[in-house]
């Protein structure tokens, strides 16, 4: 048996390193115990050469050892892995024949480590606990402090072939892998950076894929989002977006898309998809979780205690993963320990100018219990989360009538009530017609979702007291918080359920409906409802679009396109007869399942909901009827409809709001519509006419089509992309840095990055004096000879002409009236494409 130790520290990362040495300073009887041969195991795991980041800049390091104005304490800065691990090994009197000694001045802290002691049971209480190693021996300690982060528990993928020997969490040196196909999986910083050393050095010969789930880097920093996006733009890898792993089969991955499956040749598959905590050992302690989800962390006190007294949590196990922040805790939880008292976290002076323009004086303390109680996404955060959250957040107050942002202004902030209430008005046109949103709620989701313009002005109804969250920090927050995550999706369902169906519905009226709603992600061409099936569920489109189709597997004929916004599945739920068509996703897309039982009782006690659902049917049911007496007649027409309906889902239009279109029987081939675009925008045209694809006469040329959803919007660093007052998406030009960004994201190359082209001379003084170009897009080499120098290239695209009176310049343009811009909901009726087939 061991002696007593006053605090045993298992785990020797960052957090636990610094613990051991603040122990070591306050000559606290101490031990540091290390599962592995080495200190620091998950930095250990970076890929060779890996610059670390010492983020946040503006943080203060107090690491173990600290001492205001004496002493500097455990040394860390940025630099190499072999570097930092160097000094680290120094500080703790390792050898670590791995890892190259470093040469510099370092103080040696004489702390108590013991390698290879990986821990395997913790037993007992506070002032006498029993640690039991996996070589048998017992530690002894009063106090225990849990530094053991999450990586030695690493997400597994969710696929048939998880477990193929292919995969792997993690990559040691890029050096090792030649000339191989090589797909990594995750987007944030490890994943960025594993898939950059293996693909921007052109010896290596790989070639390299990344799959992002989504459209943005949420999790990543902004210099490795840049730099992918770079090497992404030259050709040095290739991202893929809103793709996700669907089966690993020997030397291939199956991948969904959004516009359906491909097939990636591999021979080696990186996951860096995160981690959980190792639960079943951690709870054995007798700690509990903050909820019973598998990404949840332990329940902690502002001292780092967990509910098991005597125990600590820090570092990654406490949610808190950056490297500074785990050193500091490191330094503040044995000071606690020593003192009894609370140490000022280092982050303190930057929260108190956080909160320094809210009302009362109130301590940090305050604010952050007040935000967290308060607020219903923030509910399953830790007060160490809150603190990270808080630094890139911006608290406000706000006085009865002030108006917290107006209708049509741009922005993508998710905004938090943690006090008051606010009005909505909903009627521009009368501003006393107002909708309550209540303390503990969220607005401007519509916003941070799709990058509208906001909706409506928002006034405080009384003293309020917001909390406003940049689109960086929001999806941080929602992809990394469980219930973070289930909040602002049933606030985002519920409001879609009221604004969908109106007809004086409140949310009391559709709680029931809300609290059984689920939420599917459906991939491009999977079938929501099935013909001749009975299930009686409705549904509403979220993200993305449907498509509504009939017939057998012979001859399918096109009913319909039903955009986000819309609900289908109304006919079977109403009229309780099998499904009358199949429902299928055009993209890939999101719905919202409403049990059937649900919505017939709520349209019993709401005639009025129930009179406008029968007619919406109604109507639905006279148009299918239209189409299918016409696929009688067999006179192709139908057909033809079909055929060039299903083309321009093919080419993406299933989430397009507003796209240009040419009818090439009236086409003569003039380019006004190229020449007017160019006239119109510095001489540089948005659009390229031949460019595109051609299904019978209607041809999808190269243009902006303004997407639901736009995949440009996702991770503009600058937030120069936002929405018009008309939908339109634009590009700031005086904010856009040019990083690309935008252009990589774009799946239909409508994005172009040039140059800022000079200034042309006049229409007239090119008739009278041949100066310039002439009309339409300046020659390139035109444009290269007349540049500023050093102008950095912007991206360019269509922009619809806004602010242009008439509307887009192509149209206008256009001498025989071939190009028009048309929502894809309202071109795929059969009424206007019959029409075209007639004439």
């Amino acid at each position: 048996m061991s002696d007593l130790y006053k605090v045993a520290i298992i785990g020797s990362g960052p957090a636990g390193m610094s613990a051991a040495g603040q122990a070591a300073t306050r000559g606290m009887s101490h031990i540091l115990l290390e599962k592995t041969d080495h200190l620091s195991d998950t930095i250990f795991k970076y890929q060779k050469g890996k610059f670390v980041m010492a983020t946040p800049s503006d943080l203060a390091l107090r690491a173990g050892g600290y001492e205001e104005g004496v002493a500097e304490g455990m040394q860390f800065a940025e630099g190499t892995r072999e570097t930092i691990l160097g000094i680290w090994n120094k500080h703790c009197r390792i050898e670590d024949p791995n890892m190259p000694f470093y040469e510099g001045e370092v103080q040696d802290f004489e702390i108590n480590t013991r390698l290879n002691a990986e821990v395997v049971s913790v037993e007992g209480e506070k002032g006498n606990f029993s640690i039991k190693l996996k070589d048998g021996d017992t530690i002894r300690a009063e106090t225990i402090v849990l530094a053991i982060g999450t990586q030695g528990n690493p997400n597994k993928l969710r696929c048939p072939g998880a477990d193929h020997p292919m995969i792997t969490p993690q990559l040691d040196d890029p050096e090792d892998h030649i000339d191989k196909n090589i797909v990594v999986v995750g987007t944030g910083d490890a994943g960025i950076e594993n898939a950059l050393g293996l693909a921007t050095d052109p010896a290596l010969g790989n070639t390299v894929t990344i799959l992002n789930r989504g459209t943005d880097f949420a999790k990543a920093k902004i210099k490795n989002a840049t730099d992918l996006t770079s090497a992404d733009e030259e050709g040095d890898l290739n991202i893929a977006y809103r793709t996700s792993p669907s089966e690993v089969r020997d030397g291939e991955m199956v991948v969904e898309t959004a516009t359906g499956e491909e097939v990636i040749p591999c021979e080696m598959i990186i996951t860096r998809i995160g981690s959980q905590p190792p639960r079943k050992f951690i709870e054995s302690m007798g700690i509990e979780f903050t909820s019973e989800d598998r990404s949840a962390f332990p329940k902690l006190s502002a001292e780092f205690e967990t509910t098991k007294d005597g125990v600590f949590v820090i570092g990654a196990l406490a949610g808190y993963p950056l490297i500074k922040h785990c050193m500091n805790q490191g330094f503040d939880v044995i000071e606690y320990l020593h003192t009894g008292s609370a140490v000022k976290p280092a982050d303190e002076p930057l929260l108190e100018k956080v909160f320094e323009n809210l009302p009362g004086g109130k301590s940090v303390d305050y604010w952050l219990e007040l935000y967290r109680t308060n607020v219903d996404i923030f509910a399953g955060l830790s007060t160490l989360q809150m603190r990270e959250l808080m630094l890139d957040s911006i608290c406000t107050a706000f006085a009865p009538g002030e108006v917290i942002f107006r209708r049509d202004a741009p922005g993508s902030s998710l905004f938090a009530l943690a006090q008051g209430s606010v009005a909505v008005e909903v009627n521009p046109n009368d501003p006393s017609i107002t909708v309550p949103i209540g303390q503990g709620s969220i607005f401007g989701e519509v916003g941070l979702v799709s990058g509208r313009r906001r909706g409506a002005t928002i006034r405080a109804a009384e003293d309020v007291v917001v909390v406003e969250l940049s689109r960086k920090a929001a999806l941080k927050l929602i992809g990394s918080s469980p219930e973070a995550a289930e909040a602002v999706k049933r606030i985002s369902i519920e409001r879609q359920i009221l604004q969908l169906f109106g007809s004086g519905l409140t949310p009391e009226d559709i709680k029931p409906l809300v609290d059984s709603a689920e939420t599917e992600e459906v991939s491009a061409g999977k079938v929501v409802i099935q013909e001749g099936d009975n299930d009686k569920d409705l549904f509403i489109v979220r993200f993305g679009s449907m498509q509504v189709e009939k017939g057998g597997e012979g001859r399918q004929t096109f009913l319909g396109l039903i955009p986000a916004g819309n609900f289908f599945g109304e006919m079977g739920v109403i009229d309780g007869q099998a499904r009358m068509s199949t429902v299928k996703a055009s993209v890939k897309s999101e719905v919202i399942r409403l049990p059937g039982e649900g919505f017939l009782e709520l349209l019993a006690k709401k005639p009025q909901l129930r009179e406008r659902a029968v007619q919406i049917m109604a109507d639905r049911r006279r148009s299918n009827e239209e189409i299918e007496s016409q696929q009688a007649k067999e006179d192709g027409k139908v057909d033809s409809y079909s055929g060039l309906a299903s083309f321009l889902f093919d080419e993406g239009m299933g989430e397009a709001t507003d796209a240009l279109l040419i009818d090439e029987r009236l086409c003569i081939g003039c380019d006004n519509c190229e020449k007017a675009c160019a006239d119109s925008h510095d001489g540089l045209s948005r659009l390229e006419r031949e460019t595109g694809k051609t299904f019978a006469y209607l041809h999808v040329p190269i243009s902006c089509r303004h997407c639901e959803h736009p995949h440009c919007m996702t991770d503009c660093p600058p937030n120069a992309i936002q929405r018009g007052a008309d939908g339109e998406v634009n590009i700031n030009r005086e904010t856009c840095i040019g990083c690309g960004n935008c252009k990589s994201n774009c799946p239909y190359g409508v994005i172009n990055m040039e140059p800022v082209p000079p200034e042309k001379p006049s229409l007239l003084s090119w008739l009278m004096f041949g100066a310039g170009p002439g009309p339409g897009e300046a020659p390139y080499s035109w444009r290269k000879e007349n540049a500023q120098p050093g102008v950095a290239k912007k991206a360019v695209k269509c922009d619809m002409c806004a602010g242009i009176d008439g509307g887009p310049s192509c149209v206008r343009a256009c001498p025989t009236g071939a190009a028009i811009r048309v929502s894809p909901d309202k071109f795929l009726t059969f009424a206007k494409l019959t029409e075209d087939v007639e004439s």
